[in-house]
């Protein structure tokens, strides 16, 4: 009897512990509904400031205090389309040239030439498209809308939550097939309109974006209530 009730007393400080843990309040915060507000999806994490590498994420310098990563984005995968198709010539090319080449001494020679040729071409052809792809971004904080892109000069626009002032979206026959399209975000300012081409999951993105937006108004009111 007394066995039982010391192995029930470790069963429930060991559930306690779980449940205290930092990566359970993790789990608990991205399982949150949908519906729920930002804020409330990363109280966890506030909750746990200091742990930089909570949840495999790491602190990036160029937010603010109480700025999060919401989303973030490459280009749909549809952009590499075309240049892999052509690679696939190349390869049925230099495999056609490889069978054409007649038998002799120099046929080895011929082969091998044949063969770096296509490798040297491959690796042009995909390396600018698959780079361009890899370091184009698009990331929804809690406060803005970032886009980076660029392989050796790098580029960057931040859109301000607050300055959004209608978000869309935009779909063709083929978007709809391979869940893409087109993010259109006008904003007060100069530049009034930025579109967005190629997103993935679009129809989310905007729906994400739009309710970004609601919540960091929602905020400022706040703040202009709470001023005195």
């Amino acid at each position: 009897m007394i066995g039982r009730k010391a192995s029930a007393v470790r069963i429930r400080n060991a559930r306690a512990a779980t449940s205290t843990s930092p990566n359970s309040q993790c789990r608990r915060a991205l399982a949150a509904s949908p519906t729920e507000s930002t804020d409330s999806i990363y109280a966890a994490s506030r909750g746990l400031a200091g742990r930089a590498s909570i949840c495999g994420m790491t602190v990036d310098p160029s937010l603010t205090q109480d700025e999060h990563v919401v989303l973030l984005l490459h280009p749909h995968w549809k952009t590499l389309i075309r240049p892999f198709a052509v690679a696939a010539l190349v390869i049925v090319a230099a495999l056609v040239a490889e069978v054409l080449i007649p038998s002799g001494s120099a046929a080895g020679a011929g082969r091998l030439a044949v063969a770096a040729v296509a490798i040297l071409v491959l690796m042009v052809w995909l390396m600018v498209p698959v780079l361009r792809w890899r370091t184009t971004t698009y990331e929804l904080t809690t406060r803005r809308l970032r886009v980076r892109d660029g392989i050796v000069t790098r580029r960057g626009r931040d859109i301000p939550l607050a300055r959004i002032n209608d978000v869309s979206f935009e779909k063709g026959l083929l978007d709809r097939l391979l869940g893409s399209g087109r993010l259109v975000v006008e904003s007060a300012g100069e530049h009034g309109q930025i579109v967005l081409r190629d997103i993935p999951r679009v129809e989310s993105t905007q729906a994400t974006l739009f309710r970004l937006v609601e919540e960091e108004q929602r905020r400022l009111e706040r703040n202009e209530r709470n001023q005195p």
